[in-house]
């Protein structure tokens, strides 16, 4: 017995010293990054990077004209899925076929699943949003498409001014450009002063061919959740396309992707990053500087540059866009300063590797590309003009373990993993999301 005792000593003293070790080893590179962490953060702080949780209504930046409530953000959730709200679109066919997800799916990392966004005249959906397509009774012109790549809407809370652009929103990079909003119809919503994701989303409803019509309210049960959110309206304001688009827009603030292992790691839990991915971190906060531009909470920023990648006429098979589009502009086309040209909006990073389309042409397919592309600073689009080029687009010298390592911190290290929480299970139409039409309804499971 006392030799079995001696045994179950000497064996616990061996685990706890590998445990011991293993901390020991993993300290070292924990330290770097949280240095690394503390210089990148704006609060001197690695918690600056950590975002609120998604039901903390309190700390989640938001326009103090449009608080947000659990109300408005159930109302916004369904809305934003709902498929019935497609009332108006150029053809009959198209009647609540899409929705605002049929561009922003979840499980794209609430982007497209292809290279272009299809709303109104698209038809199917596939696996993950790749498979949407034409439908045949419209003219390429007649669709609902950019001549960009629609962005993510994860962690848009952190975003001052909305788009590629940076067109909507009356604050930030836009006050002084007041000017601008009378030669652009649909930015004379700037001038009521709401922040940008309301000001693009009472827009975007008119542009998306959406209506709040007495079938919606009625005959889908809707009007109970706008008396719930908007019970202080006039009945004139309260079922209109405003109130949906502030409810959207509340729903949106709270697209936090706060279960990604980063996110995770920055809270104390310093197991949920693997080695390669606080590798990658490390390079991300340390030798490639990505910080520099991608410096806010969410991983993005306000800030534009001009990286020369190609547009997204030159991505293959997308629709009605071309070398003339004034989208391949970027900030230019908004402000028409010369300094603007070519310029676009930094994106967060999130979720980016949910689906294979990056850039705002998108010109790369996988993230390693796109992580070559900023280690060999050398621009693709001989449309764009050298000096317009950022200055810090250089080559970085990154090693290849270097862009494995940070090419590993982007795709896994940045994802949430269950952004399937932010969809609702069904919705008061019954009708199929993020998609209606039968093709989708097929490759959803929706028949």
């Amino acid at each position: 017995m006392r030799i079995n005792w001696l045994y179950t000593i000497l064996f616990a003293g061996i685990f706890i010293a590998c445990d011991n070790d293993k901390v020991y080893l993993d300290q070292p590179l924990d330290l770097q990054l949280e240095s690394a962490l503390s210089k990148a953060s704006e609060t001197g702080d690695p918690s600056f990077f950590i975002l609120p949780d998604s039901k903390d209504y309190q700390n989640i930046p938001q326009d103090p004209q449009n608080r947000i409530t659990g109300a408005k953000v159930r109302l916004g959730n369904l809305l934003f899925f709902e498929t019935g709200i497609a009332n108006d679109p150029t053809h009959p066919d198209a009647k609540g076929t899409y929705s605002c997800a049929s561009c922003h799916v979840p499980s794209a990392g609430f982007r497209p699943g292809a290279a272009q966004g299809v709303a109104d005249g698209g038809i199917g959906f596939g696996e993950n949003g790749e498979g949407r397509d034409k439908l045949s009774v419209y003219e390429e012109w007649e669709l609902d498409v950019q001549g960009v790549r629609p962005l993510s809407v994860l962690n848009v809370a952190f975003v001052e001014n909305t788009t590629w652009n940076g067109r909507f929103g009356s604050t930030g990079v836009n006050v002084g450009t007041e000017d601008r909003w009378e030669l652009d119809h649909a930015l004379e919503v700037n001038k009521q002063g709401f922040s940008a994701l309301e000001t693009q989303n009472m827009e975007g409803l008119e542009v998306h061919r959406m209506d709040i019509t007495e079938e919606v309210l009625d005959d889908f049960g809707y009007r109970t959740y706008f008396d719930a959110a908007f019970g202080d309206w006039s009945a004139d304001e309260r079922y209109s396309k405003k109130a949906a688009a502030f409810a959207i827009s509340a729903y949106l603030r709270t697209l936090m992707t706060n279960k990604a292992p980063f996110q995770e790691y920055l809270k104390g839990e310093k197991h949920k990053m693997t080695e390669q991915e606080k590798r990658g971190a490390l390079v991300f906060f340390g030798k490639a500087k990505c910080y520099h531009c991608h410096k806010d909470k969410n991983l993005g920023s306000n800030d534009f540059y001009a990286l020369g990648v190609n547009d997204l006429y030159q991505a293959g098979r997308v629709f009605d866009t071309s070398a003339d589009d004034p989208r391949n502009l970027g900030r230019g086309e908004y402000s028409g300063k010369t300094e603007d040209m070519f310029k676009f909006k930094i994106p967060q990073l999130y979720n980016m590797g949910d689906a294979p389309f990056y850039f705002h042409g998108s010109s790369k397919t996988d993230l390693r590309s796109v992580v070559e592309y900023f280690n060999d600073g050398i621009p693709e689009n001989p449309n764009v003009p050298q000096d317009q080029i950022a200055r810090q687009f250089r080559p970085l010298n990154m090693t290849d373990q270097e862009m494995e390592d940070l090419t590993v911190f982007l795709e896994t290290g940045l994802r949430d993993p269950d952004l399937n929480r932010f969809a609702p299970t069904s919705l008061p139409s019954g009708n199929c999301f993020p998609n209606n039409d039968a093709d989708s309804r097929n490759e959803l499971g929706c028949n």
